[in-house]
């Protein structure tokens, strides 16, 4: 994953991720897409489902943020209609579908900064997690993405760590996170707990090495810790990983 040196001057764009889970006998497990190489929104590394929102996908009788996250969940199982360009409530209206929102709930919210590290693009990113029911099967479109695979959190940073698959920083942060969960229902019940956490990376170059600070350190405007975990990713051996190695991925402060 190459670095980005550019300031990005484009305006914020709304966006959401809805980030699937599953029990395994293993353990919680995490679903997760490789996007396309030829994607200009971190093109071949591993992501959760979801998208930019766009103005037609809004539903004007539900509360906004929530419908971004449920618009772009949804329209994901919708990929023919939505290539014929129809729009999310329209999709719903041809396949008689009724969101239950109640089943997703709000985890984070990501704000990409200026000087983004690998994205020539803003965003502004809802982050929902949802249970996946067990008579319904999670796939990727082979379209923008074209590998899928459920992983649990700690394994999916291994394969990171190994150099198997590629990560954004907020994945990373994500997973690590969600490594402290060992079943859905956990990770649930600390979603309602709190509000979401809301995190806006502060990143900073030093004698060529690009860091990305996160609330809670030393660095950052923000003194307060947002997320367990490292308090900051470093970019090295074309990589981000924390400053104290691997194990510092699941540290709890």
């Amino acid at each position: 994953m190459e670095l980005n040196h550019q300031a990005i001057e484009t305006p914020v764009r709304d966006a959401s991720t809805v980030v699937l889970l599953r029990d395994a006998p293993s353990g919680l497990e995490v679903f997760l897409m490789k996007r396309s190489g030829l994607s200009d929104v971190l093109g071949g590394a591993y992501v959760f489902p979801g998208g930019k929102l766009d103005a037609a996908d809004v539903i004007d009788d539900m509360p906004n943020r929530l419908a971004e996250g449920a618009s772009l969940a949804v329209t994901a199982q919708a990929a023919e209609l939505l290539k014929n360009g129809n729009s999310f409530p329209a999709i719903l209206a041809q396949l008689g579908l009724r969101l239950q929102t109640q089943h997703v709930q709000p985890w984070a919210r990501w704000i990409t900064p200026k000087l983004a590290s690998v994205s020539t693009k803003r965003f502004d990113t809802r982050f929902f997690i949802a249970a996946v029911p067990h008579h319904q099967t999670a796939v990727h479109d082979n379209f923008e993405t074209t590998e899928s695979v459920w992983l649990a959190p700690r394994a999916a940073l291994e394969e990171y760590w190994s150099g198997g698959i590629a990560l954004a920083p907020p994945q990373i942060m994500s997973l690590a996170h969600l490594s402290h969960h060992r079943t859905v229902a956990s990770a649930l019940a600390e979603a309602r707990s709190k509000p979401p956490a809301v995190i806006e990376p502060e990143p900073f170059d030093f004698e060529g090495l690009r860091t990305i600070t996160y609330p809670g350190d030393l660095q950052h405007s923000i003194r307060e810790r947002a997320l367990p975990g490292p308090t900051r990713l470093c970019y090295r051996n074309k990589r981000f990983e924390p400053v104290n190695g691997f194990e510092a991925l699941f540290l709890r402060e």
